[in-house]
C-alpha cells in the first residue's frame, strides 16, 4: 500500500461511520404525520374565462338580427321535356318560406306559378300552378292546439284513421282549406277539410288540376278512458283517379260519400281495434267492417283480424280493399340474432268474381356475425291459379362497404321469372354516398320463348368543394326476348352556391323505354294500374335566393343561440326491403316531411329533403304517405324516426316505403 493511498482510504472509512451513526438518529426519531387527504372538487372553468367558439361559417356578415327567426327564399325553374306524345315547356317562378311569430304559432308558405306549354312547337299550353301556406302550433284558450292550411293539400287523417295494419285508407288532394285542432288535457281531437277536387300536376314545379267537384271531410277522435279511444270520419269527394293509358292518372267524375268509425282497446300489451266503413254514390252503396288486433308476448308479436268489405266499397279518390273477406294472422319474432316473421290470410269474395283462396308469407333472417347475415322469404297464394315467390340474400359488411346478394324467383299463372342481384352501398368520405346495382333475370311465358333482361345501376352524391356538389342516378336494362325492354335512365344534378344566399341548380333527366311492376301475389292489395312509363328526356335549371333573419339567426326546434346541426335525408321505394336505398329503387317526389310536427317540406324529384339550421338534440321526423304511388305505404316506424343532430353535422335518414309481398 503506497503512502498517499492510505489517507484516502481512512477519510472514506470515517465518511460511511458518520452516514450510519446519522441514520441510526433518524431511525429513532417519531416519523413525521402523513398529509391530509383533500376531497375531490370539480375544476370548473368560469364562462367568462372561455375562449370564444369559431365564427358559425354559415353566418352572414350582414345577417339581420332584429325580430323573431324567419327565412325566405325564391326561385326560378326552366324545363324542357321530350315525351314520346308531345313536348313539353316549362317555364315558372316558386317561393316559400319560414315565419316564427311570437303568439300565432309559426307559418309556412309553398307556392309555384308556371307557364305549360304542349305540343311539338312548344307554346299552346296553360298557365298553372300552386300554393300551401300552414300555420302550426297555434296555442288557443283552454287548452287547445291547433294547425291549419290553406292551399293545395291533402285531406287530413285521424291516428285512428291511419292505424290500420292489414288496409289503407289513402287520402285526397285538394285546394281549398283545413284544420287541426287538439286538446291535450283531454286527448279529443277535431278535424276538418274543404275545397275543389283536383290532382297534382307538373315536371318540376308542383301544380294542381282542379276538377269539377268539390271535397269535404269532417273527422273527430276522444279518448273518453285510459285505455278507449273512438274516432268518426266523414269524407264526400267527387271524382276518382283512374289509369289514363299512359303511366299516369285522370280524374273520373263519380261520386262518392263515405263513413270511417273506429273504436280501440288499449291493454299493457295487447290492442284491438273496431273499423266499420259505409260509402254511397254512383257505384252503389258497400259496407265494409274489420277488426285488427295485436298481441305481446314476451319476444313474440301476434297480428290478427277478421274482415268483410262489399263490392264498391269507396273512400277518397284512390281506389282501396273491396270485394272480399275472411281473416288473417301475423306472428313475429326478434331476440339476439334471429329476426322471423309469417301469416297467413283466408280471403273470400262476396260476389264470387273476386278472389277466392288463401295467402301465405313468411321472413326470415339471421345475423351469424357482426358483419355477416344471411336469409329469406316466400310468398305462396292458392286459388284458382297457384302462384309463388321466393327470395334468398346475404348482407356483408366490410372495407367496402355494404354488399347484398340476393336471388328472386316467382311463379304466377303460367309466368315464371328469377333474377339475381347485387346490391353495393361504397364506404365514402362525409358528404358523399355511392350504391351500385347489378342483376340479371328472366322472364318466360308458358308456350313462348323466355326474356332476359340485365340491369346495371348506381346512385350517390359528391361534393366537389365547398360549394358544388353532384347528385345523380344512372339506371341501363337490356333485354332480349319478345318482350324485352331495353330502357336506359339518367338523373343528374349539379348544385352550385355561387355566391352568399344564391344558388344554381342544373339538373338532367332520361329515361327511354316502359317499367314493369313486379308480380303482385297479396290479394287484399289494390291494384294500381300505373305500370307504363313514356320515353322522356328532360332538362332542368334552377336559380334560387334564400335569406334568413331573426334575433339570432333562425334555429329550427331549438332556444334562440342554440347549437346547430341539419337533416337531410330522401324518400325512396324500397323494393327489396332491406331499409337501405340502393341504386335500382327509385325516389318517391313530393311526398311531405314534418319536423316536430311543425315545419314541413316536400321531397324534390329524387326523393330528397332537408332541413337546414335544426338545434342539436333529439327530434321527431314524420313522413307523411300523402302522394305515395300504390300499392307503397309506410306506416309504424317507417313513418316516424327519432333523429339525433349533433353540432355543425347533417343527420341523414333515408325512408323506405314498402308494398306488401
Amino acid at each position: 500500500m503506497s503512502a498517499a493511498g492510505g489517507p484516502r482510504r481512512l477519510a472514506l472509512a470515517a465518511g460511511v461511520a458518520a452516514a450510519l451513526a446519522a441514520a441510526a438518529v433518524a431511525a429513532q426519531a417519531p416519523a413525521p404525520a402523513p398529509a391530509p387527504v383533500q376531497p375531490y372538487a370539480d375544476r370548473i372553468i368560469a364562462p367568462d374565462r372561455l375562449a370564444p367558439l369559431p365564427a358559425d361559417e354559415d353566418a352572414a356578415a350582414d345577417y339581420d338580427a332584429q325580430g323573431l327567426p324567419r327565412s325566405l327564399w325564391v326561385q326560378l325553374d326552366a324545363s324542357r321535356s321530350d315525351h314520346d306524345v308531345s313536348d313539353r315547356r316549362e317555364g315558372g317562378l316558386s317561393a316559400g318560406g319560414f315565419w316564427e311569430t311570437a303568439g300565432h304559432g309559426s307559418f309556412s308558405l309553398d307556392a309555384s306559378v308556371f307557364d305549360r306549354g304542349d305540343g311539338l312547337d312548344g307554346r299552346s299550353g296553360e298557365r298553372t300552378g300552386s300554393a300551401t301556406l300552414w300555420q302550426r302550433n297555434l296555442h288557443l284558450p283552454g287548452g287547445w292546439r291547433a294547425d291549419h292550411g290553406v292551399g293545395v293539400l291533402n285531406t287530413p287523417s285521424l291516428p285512428l284513421q291511419r292505424n290500420q295494419y292489414r288496409f289503407f285508407l289513402p287520402t285526397t288532394p285538394l285546394a281549398g282549406a283545413a284544420g287541426d285542432w287538439l286538446h291535450a288535457g283531454s286527448g279529443l281531437r277535431l278535424q276538418a277539410a274543404y275545397g275543389r277536387a283536383g290532382s297534382y300536376t307538373g315536371s318540376r314545379l308542383v301544380g294542381f288540376d282542379v276538377a269539377d267537384g268539390h271535397v269535404a271531410t269532417f273527422g273527430l277522435q276522444a279518448d273518453w278512458d285510459p285505455r278507449w279511444s273512438s274516432a268518426l270520419s266523414f269524407l264526400a269527394t267527387r271524382g276518382r283517379i283512374v289509369p289514363d293509358g299512359f303511366g299516369g292518372g285522370v280524374f273520373d267524375p263519380r261520386d262518392a260519400q263515405a263513413v270511417h268509425a273506429a273504436t280501440q282497446w288499449r291493454g299493457d300489451a295487447d290492442e284491438v281495434q273496431f273499423n266499420l266503413l259505409s260509402s254511397d254514390g254512383d257505384d252503389g252503396r258497400a259496407e265494409g267492417a274489420w277488426i285488427d288486433a295485436t298481441a305481446r308476448r314476451g319476444r313474440f308479436v301476434h297480428h290478427y283480424g277478421a274482415f268483410r268489405l262489399d263490392p264498391g266499397l269507396a273512400w277518397g279518390a284512390l281506389p282501396i280493399n273491396q270485394d272480399a273477406q275472411g281473416a288473417y294472422y301475423r306472428a313475429a319474432y326478434q331476440y339476439g340474432r334471429w329476426l322471423w316473421n309469417a301469416g297467413i290470410d283466408v280471403v273470400g269474395s262476396p260476389s264470387g268474381a273476386g278472389f277466392d283462396g288463401a295467402y301465405a308469407t313468411g321472413y326470415l333472417r339471421y345475423q351469424a356475425s357482426t358483419t355477416v347475415g344471411y336469409g329469406g322469404s316466400a310468398s305462396v297464394r292458392d286459388a284458382d291459379a297457384r302462384a309463388w315467390a321466393a327470395q334468398l340474400f346475404v348482407d356483408r359488411a366490410g372495407a367496402w362497404g355494404t354488399t347484398r346478394v340476393q336471388f328472386d324467383q316467382a311463379d304466377s299463372a303460367g309466368r315464371r321469372s328469377w333474377q339475381l342481384g347485387v346490391d353495393q352501398a361504397w364506404p365514402a368520405s362525409e358528404g358523399n354516398r355511392l350504391s351500385t346495382s347489378i342483376a340479371h333475370g328472366e322472364l318466360s311465358y308458358d308456350g313462348a320463348a323466355p326474356t332476359r333482361t340485365t340491369l346495371l345501376a348506381a346512385y350517390g352524391g359528391r361534393a366537389l368543394g365547398d360549394r358544388v356538389s353532384l347528385d345523380g342516378s344512372v339506371r341501363w336494362a337490356y333485354g332480349d326476348g319478345p318482350d324485352a325492354a331495353r330502357t336506359r335512365d339518367a338523373n343528374v344534378s349539379l348544385n352550385w352556391q355561387v355566391a352568399r344566399g344564391w344558388t344554381l341548380a342544373a339538373s338532367v333527366f332520361q329515361s327511354e323505354g316502359s317499367r314493369r311492376s313486379p308480380f303482385q301475389l297479396d290479394p287484399l292489395v289494390p291494384d294500381p294500374g300505373f305500370v307504363t312509363l313514356p320515353r322522356d328526356r328532360s332538362v332542368f335549371l334552377t336559380v334560387r335566393y334564400e335569406r334568413q333573419a331573426g334575433r339570432p339567426q333562425g334555429v329550427i326546434g331549438g332556444a334562440p343561440g342554440a347549437a346547430v346541426g341539419g337533416v337531410r335525408g330522401s324518400v325512396y321505394l324500397d323494393d327489396n326491403g332491406d331499409g337501405q336505398r340502393a341504386a335500382s329503387e327509385q325516389p318517391a317526389a313530393n311526398v311531405t316531411v314534418v319536423l316536430d310536427g311543425r315545419y314541413a317540406v316536400r321531397t324534390d324529384a329524387q326523393g330528397e329533403f332537408a332541413f337546414p339550421r335544426v338545434a342539436t338534440g333529439t327530434h321527431r321526423l314524420t313522413v307523411v304517405p300523402d302522394n305515395l304511388p300504390l300499392p307503397w305505404r309506410l306506416d309504424g316506424p317507417a313513418a316516424e324516426r327519432t333523429v339525433e343532430v349533433t353540432v355543425r353535422d347533417d343527420a341523414r335518414v333515408d325512408v323506405g316505403a314498402l308494398r306488401p309481398r
